[in-house]
């Protein structure tokens, strides 16, 4: 199975989330990520969708989303994108491993948003490779909470996803 990205600029109102959401639980398709966010204009958000499934699945989860009315545009940016995630992992520290786990994130270019006696919060930006590596070398020190935002993309270069 393939993963496929779509952005879906819709209407910016109360009860659009639910509707594309419930369009995917009633076709019986798995959204692996959402992220949902207003766009240059107020009146318009702009859902970045992560969906597992081969071609036809695709081609099916576009002609329901077309269908809904609060749905301005639909566009596939899986290729040829910049892909983006944020993280913020807490992390067991202690006098011992603070300084390893600080040139850890130093390293991967993550930020230190939070140093407690016995925990440290860290925020990360990066592509899924880049998250996934560092989130992987913080598990020995004791990963003890853990959120992720779902992916953003963006086309590169002139190609872009307008009204």
């Amino acid at each position: 199975m393939s993963r496929y990205t779509i952005a879906v600029l819709v209407e910016n109102k109360p009860g659009v989330l639910a509707r594309v959401s419930s369009l995917f639980r009633r076709r019986g398709f798995n959204i692996e990520s959402l992220a949902v966010g207003t766009t240059e204009r107020e009146d318009i958000s702009r859902m970045t969708i992560v969906v597992s499934g081969n071609e036809k699945i695709m081609e099916q989860v576009m002609k329901q989303l077309n269908k809904l009315i609060d749905v301005i545009k639909i566009s596939d940016v899986t290729v040829n994108s910049v892909e983006r995630e944020l993280v913020m992992v807490k992390v067991a520290t202690n006098s011992a491993n603070r300084g390893e786990i600080a040139e850890i994130a130093n390293i991967f270019r993550a930020r230190i948003v939070d140093v407690a006696k016995e925990s440290m919060i860290i925020e990360i930006t990066g592509d899924e490779e880049k998250i996934n590596a560092f989130v992987n070398l913080m598990r020995q020190f004791g990963i003890k909470e853990l959120v992720k935002t779902g992916k953003i993309s963006m086309t590169r270069g002139g190609k872009m996803v307008q009204l």
